[in-house]
């Protein structure tokens, strides 16, 4: 279900983000028929064609049950089972919108998504912070930059070397903009690098 090279970095003490979790997104659900009373399968998690974590899901009447092992660092495996209860909130233009109710002691927020510990809870029960909130200024010189390489069809990653192609299509007056763009955000980012680990600020530019 489900860029090298940034430079990006995480502080120690920091928040963890949604993406250091696995996720269930009713949304997701509500498209594949999962959420189909009956249903019964599994879900699967995998990163670079390695499995990483599988759970059971039924689906009953305006309900998830999830059903899956658990366990904290050197701790015995546990089986847990439990229900997520389901709520739907009706759309401007028809049909109604499924929302997940937090299984959380005590929550019972409607979300969409679901982020697994040791429970599938919402993000405010796992105080998960979104990526852009542990980045500094380098952080987001370096994925803005990323964004420009995406744009312009380029390796990701501000230590790769740039592309020289124009895309297809685009203006030479925009190919130039947007490489000038890039340039300077790559510096910024190697800045901060520079800063944070105390290096020299005369650094390669690729």
């Amino acid at each position: 279900m489900g860029g090298t090279g940034s430079g990006r970095h995480w502080h120690y003490g920091a928040r963890n983000t949604k993406e250091d979790y696995r996720a269930i997104d009713v949304r997701w659900l509500k498209r594949e028929g999962i959420l189909r009373p009956g249903y019964s399968g599994n879900i699967t998690w995998s990163r670079n064609g390695v499995v990483t974590g599988t759970i059971g899901i039924s689906a009953e009447p305006r309900r998830v049950v999830l059903d899956y092992r658990s366990r904290s660092g050197g701790e015995e495996w546990q089986s847990l089972r439990y229900s997520v209860h389901l709520d739907a909130t009706a759309c401007n233009l028809g049909g109604a919108r499924q929302w997940f109710l937090c299984p959380a002691q005590g929550c019972g927020r409607r979300v969409a998504v679901l982020y697994g510990g040791r429970i599938f809870a919402c993000r405010h029960c796992h105080q998960l912070a979104y990526p852009s909130q542990r980045e500094d200024a380098g952080d987001r010189a370096a994925r803005k930059a990323d964004r420009i390489r995406e744009r312009l069809g380029w390796q990701p990653g501000i230590m790769n070397p740039p592309g020289w192609q124009k895309p297809k299509g685009m203006h030479w007056r925009t190919f130039e903009r947007l490489q000038h763009q890039r340039d300077r955000l790559v510096m910024q980012a190697l800045g901060g690098i520079a800063a944070r680990f105390e290096f020299s600020s005369e650094l390669p530019f690729p």
